[in-house]
C-alpha cells in the first residue's frame, strides 16, 4: 500500500524567479539613460516646430533649423530628459550631425571670457567654503547682532551680502554655508523640520535668508553666474556695458540694500517666528568659533586675495584688466599658496558642467542673433506694441512683467535666462527702450524671482528641502516679497524726463542723454 505524500507549497523568491527569467532571456536591465517621456516632448517640441510651423521668408532654412534645435534645448532644460550638461552636449551634437552649424561655430563660445570668469569664481567659493572663512563670516555676525531673531536675522542677511561677490553661486551659499548654520541656530531653540516647532525659529530664518538672497545675488555682478550671462548676452545684441563689474554695482548698490533691510523686518511683521529673543545664539556662535580656534594663515591669505581680486575687477578698466584676467590672477595665487590644489579644481564638478552648458546656450544664443532669429522676433513683438501705441516705458513694463512672473514656468534661473533674456531684451530694443537700462533690469529681476516659488531655483530647492516650512506659505510670501521687491528696485531705478538723489547714487544714469541713447542698437535704428 502506497502513500502519498502531502504536496507542499512551493515558495519562489523575487531573486530566484529574476534569475530564471535571466536564465530564459526574458528580463530587460533597468534603463539608467534620458527620461523617455520628457525626452519625447522635448524632441517633439523641436520637430513640430521645424516641419510643421510655416518658415517665415525674412530667415533661412538654417536658422529656422536652429531655431528648432534651440527650443528643443529649452524644453530639455525645462522637464529634465538628462543632466543639464548631457542635454546640452547632446543638442551642441545635434546641430553639428544636422549641418546647422560647422564645428568651429558650435564650440566657438567655449572660449568666452564671460565662460571662464564663471568657472574661475566656482573655483574661489570653494577657497572659502575649504578653508572655513564663508562659515567664520557668517558666525561673527551672528555673534555680534543674534542676540534676537531680528538681529539674528540681519546678521545672516548681511553676512551673506558680504561673502557673495565671492561665490557665485546662490545654491553654494544656501547648502555650503547658511542653511547648517540655521539648522544649528534652530536645534537650540527646539525648532525642528516638520514639526509644529518649525515656526519657533527654523520657518521665519529659512524665508528670511532665501527672500534675502535674491537682492544678495543682485548686488555683485559676481555674486551669481546668471548675471555673467546676462551681460554676455546683452553685449550680444549690442549693448555696451562699461566697466562692467562696476556699473552693475552702481546700479544696484541703493535697491539691494534697502531690499536686504527691509526684507527681514517684514517678514518678521507677516511671518513672524514664536520666538522673540534668541540669548543663546551668540552663545553657540562664540562656542563654534572658539572650537574653530584663532583665524588660521589659510583665511587670512584667501581672505587677501579676495580682496585684492575685487580691488582689481572694480579698477579693472582704468588699468586695463579684464575680470577673467583678474580672476585668473586671484585663482593663480589660490594656487601658489596652497589655498587650493589642482584635485580641488578637478573635483568642482559644477564649474565643469557649468562651463559644458553655459558654453553650449551662449554659443546658440550668438549664432540665433547674427542669423538674423532674434531681430526677427523682437520686430515682430515691436510693431505688435507700436500698434497700441506705447511709449517705450509703457512697452518696458509690459515686457518686464511678462519676462518676471512667467518664471512661474522654469525651474532654473539660468534655464530662463537662457530661454528668455535675448528675446525680451531684443523686444526692447526694437520697441526703443534704452539699451543699458533694459539689460540691467532683465539681469535684476534674474535675480529677484529666485524665491517666487520652491522649485524657480536651486537655493529655493534647498531652503524648502530642509522642512521648516509650509508649501502654501512658500508660495505667499514669495508673491508678497517678490511685489515689494519690485517696487523697491522700480522706485530706486530710472525716470526718462528727471534725475533722483537715488538714481544719482545708483549710477543708473550717467547722463539724461546718455540713458535716453544708452544702446548702440538704438542708434542703428
Amino acid at each position: 500500500m502506497s502513500t502519498e505524500s502531502p504536496s507542499l507549497p512551493i515558495h519562489t523568491s523575487p531573486t530566484s524567479t529574476a534569475n530564471r527569467r535571466r536564465r530564459c532571456g526574458f528580463s530587460l536591465p533597468p534603463w539608467k539613460g534620458a527620461k523617455p517621456i520628457p525626452l519625447a516632448v522635448s524632441i517633439l517640441v523641436g520637430l513640430i516646430f521645424r516641419f510643421a510651423v510655416p518658415k517665415p521668408d525674412q530667415l533661412s532654412t538654417k536658422a529656422w533649423q536652429l531655431l528648432a534645435i534651440f527650443l528643443t534645448t529649452i524644453s530639455g532644460l525645462i522637464l529634465g530628459p538628462l543632466p543639464v550638461g548631457a542635454w546640452a552636449f547632446l543638442c551642441l551634437t545635434l546641430t553639428v550631425i544636422t549641418k546647422t552649424l560647422t564645428f568651429a561655430a558650435a564650440f566657438a563660445a567655449f572660449t568666452n571670457e564671460i565662460i571662464w570668469l564663471i568657472v574661475a569664481s566656482f573655483f574661489f567659493s570653494r577657497g572659502f567654503i575649504k578653508t572655513g572663512l564663508g562659515d567664520r563670516i557668517a558666525l561673527c555676525f551672528v555673534r555680534w547682532l543674534g542676540k534676537n531673531t531680528l538681529g539674528l536675522s540681519y546678521g545672516l542677511v548681511l553676512s551673506e551680502a558680504a561673502i557673495s561677490p565671492a561665490i557665485p553661486s546662490t545654491t553654494a551659499r544656501a547648502g555650503g554655508i547658511f542653511l547648517p548654520i540655521i539648522k544649528s541656530l534652530a536645534a537650540t531653540a527646539e525648532s525642528h523640520p516638520k514639526d509644529n516647532s518649525s515656526k519657533k525659529l527654523g520657518a521665519y530664518l529659512v524665508q528670511s535668508q532665501l527672500q534675502s538672497s535674491s537682492s544678495s545675488s543682485a548686488l555683485f555682478l559676481t555674486a551669481a553666474a546668471q548675471n555673467l550671462l546676462c551681460v554676455k548676452l546683452a553685449e550680444g545684441l549690442g549693448v555696451k556695458v562699461p566697466s562692467k563689474w562696476v556699473t552693475w554695482l552702481k546700479a544696484s548698490c541703493v535697491p539691494a540694500l534697502i531690499s536686504l533691510l527691509a526684507t527681514p523686518a517684514i517678514l518678521y511683521k507677516i511671518f513672524p517666528p514664536e520666538m522673540k529673543d534668541t540669548p543663546d545664539a551668540p552663545l553657540m556662535a562664540r562656542r563654534r568659533l572658539e572650537q574653530m580656534g584663532p583665524i588660521k594663515s589659510d583665511q587670512w591669505v584667501m581672505l587677501t586675495v579676495m580682496l585684492v581680486t575685487v580691488a582689481l575687477w572694480i579698477a579693472g578698466e582704468a588699468l586695463g584688466l579684464a575680470s577673467v584676467i583678474t580672476a585668473m590672477l586671484g585663482l593663480s595665487l589660490l594656487l601658489a599658496f596652497g589655498i587650493l590644489d589642482w584635485n580641488d579644481c578637478l573635483s568642482e564638478k559644477s564649474a565643469w558642467d557649468t562651463l559644458a552648458w553655459f558654453a553650449v546656450l551662449i554659443g546658440m544664443a550668438s549664432q540665433l542673433t547674427t542669423l538674423g532669429v532674434v531681430a526677427w522676433m523682437s520686430n515682430g513683438v515691436a510693431n505688435f506694441l507700436k500698434s497700441l501705441s506705447l511709449h517705450w516705458f509703457g512697452a518696458f513694463c509690459v515686457l518686464q512683467a511678462s519676462y518676471f512672473f512667467i518664471h512661474y514656468l522654469f525651474a532654473s534661473q539660468t534655464a530662463h535666462v537662457a530661454a528668455l533674456f535675448s528675446a525680451f531684451l531684443g523686444m526692447c530694443l526694437a520697441a526703443k527702450v534704452p539699451g543699458l537700462f533694459a539689460s540691467l533690469a532683465f539681469g535684476y529681476s534674474t535675480n529677484l524671482f529666485g524665491g517666487l516659488t520652491h522649485y524657480g531655483s536651486g537655493q529655493a530647492a534647498v531652503y524648502y528641502g530642509a522642512g521648516y516650512v509650509e508649501l502654501r506659505d512658500v508660495f505667499k510670501l514669495g508673491i508678497i516679497i517678490a511685489i515689494i521687491n519690485i517696487v523697491i528696485w522700480g522706485l530706486a531705478g530710472a525716470d526718462e524726463n528727471q534725475l533722483s538723489i537715488l538714481q544719482y547714487v545708483t549710477g543708473i544714469l550717467w547722463c539724461k542723454e546718455d540713458f535716453k541713447t544708452g544702446c548702440i542698437w538704438q542708434d542703428k535704428m
